[in-house]
């Protein structure tokens, strides 16, 4: 069973600008909510993936001695963590690695383009419940309910990309009510309110004249004392700026917003990937601030193939785009851990950071690195977690994983852990009504991680 009392799809309803659909309104939810009991916490994970598969021996598990068309041109450097090395790409990371943790030895990973396993857990090629598996989100959604009902509990910052498969896969058998909030997306159309819509929230005047105004009517007409709570309350979240205010980047201290960097959203990486977007890190911090429990984003493209210059030689491309992207992640990934640190976050909000697979040991000539789902990495932070830590290790060409293989289940367990959620006793139920465990054979949280 479900490890909190069952929970009615709220965004069926729950429309800014809009009291009551799909025949329940708001004020019932919350006066029956509250009659259950139920209470929130506010623990947090931000889900970043790096569409496409990075290449993990240039980035955090480089061989140094292998053959140079295994090693590449990146050398290892010292973080502040004795005897932990990463790639010299990446020295603002190096700098804190005591509150990083790289895992690298994650196993049974897709070999396809397809963002399915990193959202949900689950391997696409394994038996899935008729209407598939939904992703983290939706069923952190579904089983915890919202933090502050002024702010949907899963919000996606992801871009819609060209690549169908690169998208996220949705909230499978839970069905659209636990879909995220999308204010990058279609969700767009859900912030309206007498006549103000997200492309006018940036004008901040215009917005709270447009609630001074509503209120004002309202309380003339006397129809604000005439509520009785619950009513009060759910008229309070519809017209709340919270949701807008932390999508409003021009309320955050402009010092902090050079500090993570931008990018331009319009220019898709490769054509088909996501654009890269240092900002979407802030807007990630800044709506677990206000109350989301999960936040995923996707950053960049890093399906990045070599190929043959006009004398035939490799052309090293990958290497090239490496130089452009690494300074970037680097930024932008060290100022999000910072950011959580110093605004006292850190220990309440999971950092996750990865893609769909490994890229191969060898460099071809004419792919470059290619699809190597055989070992991957993964880059963690806060939660309380034991940080400071390398997890796992490869072969010396970094093509296997020879000591502590991790799998996704393993991760999936430590962050529903992380938000409070016992995997061994939680179940969502699927369209057969069948209840299902929430992670693939049984896994369990990191040993390495928790406590």
């Amino acid at each position: 069973m479900s490890i909190t009392p069952h929970r009615l799809p709220r965004r069926s309803f729950l429309k800014i600008g809009g009291l009551g659909m799909a025949g329940l309104a708001l004020p019932q939810l919350l006066k029956a909510e509250d009659a259950a009991g139920i209470r929130s916490s506010t623990k947090s994970v931000i889900l970043i993936y790096l569409v496409g598969g990075p290449p993990h021996q240039d980035m955090f598990d480089l061989k140094p001695n292998a053959p140079q068309e295994i090693a590449g041109p990146w050398r290892p450097i010292a973080t502040n963590v004795n005897g932990a090395q990463i790639g010299e790409a990446f020295p603002k990371l190096a700098s804190m690695m005591d509150k990083l943790v790289v895992v690298r030895s994650l196993v049974g990973n897709q070999a396809d383009h397809d963002a399915i396993q990193v959202f949900n857990g689950h391997h696409p090629r394994r038996p899935t419940p008729s209407g598939g598996w939904p992703q983290f989100g939706s069923t952190v959604a579904k089983l915890q309910g919202p933090v502050d009902r002024a702010t949907p509990p899963y919000i996606s910052l992801c871009y819609t990309t060209t690549h169908g498969p690169y998208n996220e896969p949705g909230p499978g058998f839970l069905g659209t009510s636990y879909a995220p909030f999308r204010p990058m997306g279609p969700s767009r159309n859900d912030m309206t309110l007498h006549g103000i819509n997200v492309n006018r929230l940036a004008d901040r005047r215009t917005l709270l004249q447009s609630f001074d105004t509503m209120r004002r009517d309202l309380d003339v007409s006397g129809a604000v004392t005439g509520m009785d709570h619950f009513t009060e309350q759910a008229f309070g979240l519809l017209t709340s700026s919270r949701l807008a205010e932390a999508l409003d980047l021009s309320r955050e201290d402009p010092r902090i917003v050079a500090r993570y960097g931008t990018g331009n959203p319009t220019i898709m990486m490769d054509g088909n990937g996501a654009p890269r977007v240092p900002q979407s890190m802030l807007m990630a911090r800044r709506l677990v601030e206000a109350g989301a429990r999960v936040v995923t984003l996707n950053y960049s493209k890093w399906d990045w193939h070599g190929g043959l210059n006009a004398e035939g030689r490799a052309n090293n491309s990958i290497f090239l785009r490496e130089q452009e992207d690494f300074p970037i992640f680097d930024n932008c990934v060290s100022a999000l851990v910072e950011d959580l640190h110093v605004r006292g976050l850190a220990d309440d909000c999971t950092v996750i950071i990865m893609g769909e697979f490994g890229r191969t040991p060898r460099i071809s000539a004419q792919v470059g690195r290619d699809h190597w789902p055989q070992v991957n990495c993964a880059l963690l932070a806060g939660g309380a977690m034991r940080t400071g830590q390398v997890i796992g290790a490869t072969d010396r060409i970094a093509g296997d994983a020879v000591s502590r293989p991790v799998t996704f289940g393993e991760l999936y367990a430590t962050l529903y852990r992380n938000l409070g959620i016992d995997v061994n006793h939680a179940t969502i139920t699927d369209l057969n009504g069948r209840p299902q465990y929430l992670v693939e054979e049984h896994a369990q949280p990191m040993r390495e991680l928790v406590a």
